[in-house]
């Protein structure tokens, strides 16, 4: 018979989510599998289809812009490594740490925030649209793996981290899937995630402001010049100037982002256990119920984060390079949007199957879940063929 149980179970911390102890799935499995559930559920998610296709959705630059440009899976790739080392020094459950990290960006849009910000426009009058919870619709409604239900299954542990990305839930009304998934199986929306989940969501501020920075180096938006004002990046920036000023700038790059990277989670890791020290906790739920969250940056390196995702904000993301092109993409989604909701006999037969007897917010639900499912280049190709002969100034032409 194959044995389930984790080797490395009794190596965890006592407040680390043991699998042997996990709250289960909406829709119980008795497979016998040598995985452990939190094994399975991050295998669940890489063999997805929403998780390939974040290899063609924006993070900053879009897609065409270049090969060297982070895209959303190389995003989430760098955030799960972050997210996997985190959870082994602090002796807690690996694979649940990787799942919440790998999961946390399934629900974005094509074109990054651009994407989400229009769709949020077209659904203004029925909740918006929140990528998260549209994280949560892809692994609880919209892949399509299983003959027995919809969704990835996952356990009870990550759709927790998935809910509580940025922290406890306590504004209401909920967004629509959150809302339905706690209603099924009560994710405590109240109280903090996972010592594992918290890893996983703070990881992702430590690699996107890191990696933005090189790619805002990369892209001319900045040079290393620019950097030497901003506290602790500015001394880096400096040192690595000094010493390696005769070296390519792609380089000197490297450099100062590796030391950044560094530092970030270096300070992480101590103020994680500063916190812990302070809680003693002794099991998963008194993490959860814990007046703070456990895994954070110290006040003066958060005060470092902030300095530069403002100066990220000032000099990157309002770039008028940037800017020009989101006015664009913005778009492109509107319309696609429009137009299907006005001929949905355009999308894929399943999809109108699917809109058959439903009421207006149901129907813009869907034509929602069709569009942000999309990657940049299958978005624009869309666009071409539904409205050709028109051209998208400054994108590839189809």
């Amino acid at each position: 018979m194959i044995s389930s149980v984790d080797p490395y179970e009794a190596l965890l911390a006592p407040y680390a989510c043991k699998p042997s102890a996990t709250k289960g799935r909406i829709y119980p499995q008795s497979v016998m599998d040598p995985r452990n559930p939190f094994q399975r559920d991050r295998d669940a998610i890489i063999h997805s289809v929403a998780f390939r296709r974040l290899k063609n959705k924006t993070q900053v630059f879009f897609v065409h812009e270049g090969d060297h440009f982070r895209t959303r899976l190389t995003h989430t790739l760098e955030v799960t490594h972050v997210a996997r080392n985190l959870a082994r020094s602090l002796r807690v459950q690996e694979d649940l740490a990787e799942a919440v990290a790998l999961a946390h960006d399934l629900g974005h849009p094509p074109f990054g925030h651009t994407g989400e910000d229009a769709l949020d426009q077209c659904l203004k009058e029925y909740g918006g649209f929140d990528h998260n919870d549209q994280s949560m619709r892809v692994v609880t409604h919209l892949e399509r793996r299983y003959a027995q239900y919809n969704g990835l299954n996952l356990s009870w542990e990550v759709l927790e981290g998935l809910a509580k990305h940025n922290g406890p839930i306590t504004k209401r009304p909920l967004p629509a899937t959150i809302a339905e998934i706690d209603h099924q199986f009560d994710l405590r929306l109240g109280t903090w995630a996972s010592l594992e989940a918290q890893i996983g969501n703070l990881s992702d501020d430590i690699a996107y402001n890191n990696h933005d920075i090189d790619d805002g180096l990369r892209a001319g938006f900045f040079t290393v010049e620019d950097l030497y004002d901003l506290p602790i990046v500015g001394t880096i920036a400096q040192d690595v100037f000094t010493r390696y000023g005769d070296r390519d700038r792609s380089i000197q790059s490297y450099e100062i982002v590796r030391a950044f990277f560094g530092l970030l989670a270096a300070d992480v890791l101590a103020e994680t256990q500063k916190n812990l020290q302070y809680l003693k906790p002794q099991h998963p739920d008194e993490i959860r119920m814990a007046d703070r969250a456990m895994v954070s940056f110290s006040d003066p390196m958060l005060e470092v984060v902030t300095s530069v995702r403002k100066f990220l904000s000032l000099r990157m993301y309002s770039h008028e390079t940037v800017q020009a092109v989101r006015r664009k993409v913005t778009g492109i989604v509107l319309d696609l949007f429009k137009h299907y909701m006005d001929k949905p006999t355009d999308m894929p037969l399943s999809w109108q199957q699917a809109l058959e007897g439903q009421n207006v917010e149901n129907q813009m639900r869907i034509v929602t879940d069709y569009v942000a499912g999309m990657t940049d280049s299958f978005a624009m190709k869309e666009y071409a063929r539904i409205f050709a002969p028109y051209e998208i100034e400054g994108l590839p032409k189809q």
